[in-house]
């Protein structure tokens, strides 16, 4: 039995550790777009390094962190995004991390509430998320193009069809991201449900 916990600790320590490695390469990403005038992505970045440490802030213990692997696979197109040189990249780089903003408050849900979802009810929810999330995008970048001038939405060169076809277009592409995401969840939900099966089994 000692062993057991001491073991789980070494765990939990092991995936802290990992976790906040990941949460100080958004912070990193922020940080950089910041320094290159990229202010919402600023913004982004720094919401899903908020969002990865709800946990930790909430329970107040720093072992409290959502699965590593979990992070770093919400982490790549936010950090990706950085790197892209071409604005098809971008865009997709944009539309995984809206993904990645609905997988990560999927899991902490299931980890750190009371909530458990079935992998088919997951693979929607987490799509539904996305949707949602990809529609709030929008908003925020129209707010910023009537109150800053920007042109993140609104761009002058483009007609009021042309920017509403693109805007359709990128919900669409944020929903199949989404039903990858969701996908993801949904193995990550399987495994779970295994693991504390041969748990119970090893138990009795």
């Amino acid at each position: 039995m000692k062993g057991d916990v001491t073991q789980l600790l070494r765990d939990q320590r092991v995936n802290a550790a990992a976790a906040w490695l990941v949460v100080a390469l958004l912070v990193a990403v922020a940080g950089w777009s910041f320094v290159r005038g990229d202010l919402l992505w600023m913004g982004f970045a720094g919401a899903v390094a908020a969002l990865a440490l709800l946990p930790p802030v909430l329970l107040r213990h720093r072992y409290a962190m959502l699965p590593w692997e979990i992070l770093f696979l919400a982490a790549l197109p936010v950090v990706g995004r950085v790197f892209a040189t071409l604005p098809a990249t971008g865009n997709l780089a944009t539309y995984l991390s809206v993904a990645a903003i609905a997988l990560i408050v999927s899991v902490e849900l299931h980890v750190f509430t009371p909530v458990r979802m079935t992998p088919r009810f997951a693979v929607v929810f987490v799509a539904i998320a996305t949707m949602a999330t990809a529609g709030a995008w929008a908003v925020v970048r129209w707010t910023a193009d009537l109150a800053l001038g920007t042109t993140f939405l609104l761009d002058p060169a483009l007609s009021d069809h042309a920017i509403e076809e693109d805007l359709m277009w990128e919900f669409v592409a944020s929903t199949i991201a989404g039903v990858g995401a969701g996908v993801v969840f949904a193995y990550y939900v399987r495994r779970q449900i295994g693991v504390e099966r041969v748990a119970v089994e090893a138990d009795a």
